[in-house]
């Protein structure tokens, strides 16, 4: 059985150094909004490649990108140095992304396929670092059930607070006489490059480093494919990467379609789009603590249910609000914003509780190997929604070049894609939790365990 060493006291789960802590989420849920919303638009409609080529490329680097993900949450597992696990990690990353993100955010017209490949990968390799190496920590600081939902929910305001003021910059833009797009997505760039390294900083400058001791020797072969399916069947753990790729899926299937629904099918202009997106995902700021706190109070999967039966129910209404109701149409949309950060708020704060399960059961700490699988479902499920949503637009006819008229079907395909795909998946999603039994009477009964 194993035993902890003392976590980190309760009082760093409050005031100024949580969010310091959790400061690299501003950054790195900045560019997941750039990535889903602007950066395939940008190189189909300002550098010129084939929409479906863009969409292929997007899958097919996910695709290639799913084993970076276990085999850096494994060796961040057997990690240890005089600098800490994490920090180390968190060190190593953070120039690896910032190269990608420059060479992808600044890309000059002529560029194909092969180029966008590359530096995409590289691009998710520094993500997946620092995102594995953030979330782990995170779980290592919370001891408990309720304290989870706090820290992680702290995480989720910071990254809103990224993707926020990242969505700010093509309004801001014009005023300061910048008109075309390209500009836009490169001012997105060179935000998300001066976060970085000031997020990792404030993030691992004060924060302490817990690892629980190996109480059990390593089985031969431990980090291997059949270690990885073993955690994805397990019973807790199956059930919260299911509901964090359907999640993923449909909040990415939206996020792709959204330009493209809202400048073409509502009449929106861009900046009016941005701005919605802003406001929405400012609503976020506060959705993310709000579902953390409501999750202190009926449970952590009870939270998440009601979260996906709301988001289905706002988006099923922009079926039958008219096209000239702008007011009602940002309402549902807004509402829709306030509950997605707290999708991935809940989910990470659950893998904490099923670190703790396995740890119990076989004796050595998981974290990086669980939020490896954690990272990897949004992963697989953004590369799906763009090649499926991309598919589907290229199926019903729609030309997104700037000045195509579009034909009535292919905007009603537009539209159809916009409300009924996040519907169904995060419908599902939250039909994943009926029956979770990681219920915080059983995460302290573990608890207790372990400190025996």
């Amino acid at each position: 059985m194993a035993s902890l060493a003392a976590s980190p006291p309760a009082s760093f789960l409050t005031g100024h150094r949580t969010w310091l802590f959790a400061a690299t989420s501003f950054p790195l849920q900045a560019l997941i909004i750039a990535v889903a919303v602007y950066l395939p638009q940008h190189f189909a409609k300002g550098l010129g490649l084939e929409l479906a080529a863009v969409g292929a490329t997007f899958a097919l680097v996910r695709l290639i990108d799913i084993p970076f993900d276990p085999l850096l949450g494994a060796a961040m597992d057997r990690t240890r140095s005089r600098f800490g696990r994490y920090r180390v990690w968190m060190l190593l990353g953070a120039p690896v992304l910032m190269a990608a993100i420059y060479k992808l955010f600044m890309a000059k017209a002529g560029i194909g396929t092969t180029y966008i490949t590359i530096w995409l990968l590289i691009m998710y390799l520094g993500a997946s670092m620092l995102t594995l190496a953030h979330s782990a920590w995170a779980a290592t600081l919370a001891p408990t059930y309720d304290a989870r939902s706090r820290i992680f929910g702290v995480m989720g305001a910071a990254g809103v607070a990224g993707m926020t003021l990242l969505l700010a910059t093509p309004v801001i833009a014009p005023r300061l006489g910048v008109t075309s797009d390209a500009a836009g997505v490169q001012g997105m760039g060179w935000f998300i490059l001066i976060a970085i390294p000031l997020a990792v900083l404030a993030t691992i400058a004060r924060t302490p480093e817990h690892v629980a001791p190996r109480t059990s020797r390593p089985q031969p072969g431990r980090h291997c494919l059949r270690d990885q399916i073993a955690l994805l069947v397990h019973p807790s753990m199956g059930r919260v990467v299911l509901a964090t790729f359907l999640f993923s899926l449909g909040t990415s299937w939206e996020g792709t379609l959204f330009i493209f629904y809202f400048t073409d099918v509502r009449g929106f202009t861009a900046a009016e789009a941005s701005t919605l997106l802003m406001v929405a995902l400012a609503a976020g700021f506060a959705g993310a603590p709000a579902l953390g706190r409501l999750a202190t109070r009926i449970s952590k999967h009870g939270a998440l249910m009601a979260a996906s039966a709301l988001y289905a129910a706002c988006l099923a209404s922009l079926w039958v609000i008219p096209h000239d109701a702008v007011a009602l149409t940002c309402l549902p949309f807004i509402t829709t914003g306030f509950l997605y950060a707290g999708f991935h708020v809940l989910l990470r704060a659950m893998t904490a509780d099923v670190a703790d399960e396995i740890l119990l059961e076989q004796g050595q700490e998981r974290g990086g190997a669980l939020y490896a699988l954690i990272t990897l479902a949004p992963k697989v499920a953004a590369a799906l929604a763009v090649w499926a949503t991309f598919t589907v637009l290229a199926a019903v006819g729609y030309e997104p070049s700037a000045g195509a008229a579009n034909t009535s079907h292919a905007l009603e395909g537009v539209r159809a894609g916009y409300v009924l795909g996040p519907i169904l998946f995060v419908a599902a999603g939250g039909l994943c939790m009926i029956g979770y039994r990681l219920t915080r009477e059983r995460t302290a009964e573990i608890r207790t365990l372990l400190h025996n």
